[in-house]
């Protein structure tokens, strides 16, 4: 059986696609990560697969609800975590990296083609799989607009001016813009640890340590 990371592909690149060609990159990110939201409800979830809830009255509750903003139980974990390994942080505009661009579809429009997204993926049994379209499409997007999304764990919360400054080398040695998602590590006892895919650069006083204990041991 195939994985969700496998089956989610065809549509987060449908998704995007549909986005570029429409100029509408951030609007799609921001509805599939609220609809993706919704689909993790406690409320909602339940409704997903319910043959006595009609497709039609599901996708329209569900893109309504996405239009309207994300549930509350979504101030936890957002739908960039989802799947290990994988950028991290709270919902960000992509404006904040690029320029925006005007879309070429009227809202209407808009809401329409996600409106016959939201038909395709109930027609195929897919709603559970939002979370990972997202996070998939999240991806495409920061490819396609040149920007990485950088995982930093440090002991201590970086001040404004050291993660400034982390930004600046990072940019300089990815060549792309860089948004940075930081977590507090206490464990990692001092320094910080940068991940950015297979990109990784331990700079933890843990890992001094361990280092240090294996010299000793000889391991």
């Amino acid at each position: 059986m195939a994985e969700p990371i496998t089956i989610a592909r065809p549509y987060a690149r449908a998704a995007f696609e549909s986005a570029s060609a429409a100029s509408a990159l951030a609007p799609w990110d921001q509805f599939l990560s609220r609809a993706a939201a919704w689909v993790r409800d406690a409320q909602i979830e339940p409704l997903i697969g319910d043959p006595r809830v009609p497709p039609a009255q599901l996708i329209g509750l569900l893109q309504e609800l996405a239009r309207a903003g994300a549930p509350e139980s979504a101030d936890g974990p957002s739908v960039r975590e989802v799947g290990a390994g994988r950028a991290r942080g709270a919902q960000i505009d992509g404006a904040q990296a690029q320029p925006q661009v005007q879309p070429k579809l009227t809202p209407q429009q808009l809401q329409e083609e996600q409106h016959n997204f939201l038909a395709l993926l109930a027609h195929n049994a897919r709603l559970p799989l939002l979370p990972e379209i997202a996070v998939q499409y999240e991806e495409l997007r920061a490819e396609a607009e040149r920007v990485a999304d950088v995982e930093v764990s440090s002991a201590q919360a970086l001040s404004g001016e050291q993660s400034a400054a982390l930004k600046g080398a990072l940019e300089r040695r990815l060549g792309r813009a860089v948004r940075l998602h930081e977590t507090v590590d206490a464990s990692l006892l001092g320094g910080a640890v940068v991940r950015f895919g297979d990109f990784v650069v331990d700079g933890s006083l843990r890992r001094r340590v361990e280092r240090l204990a294996a010299s000793v041991t000889g391991g």
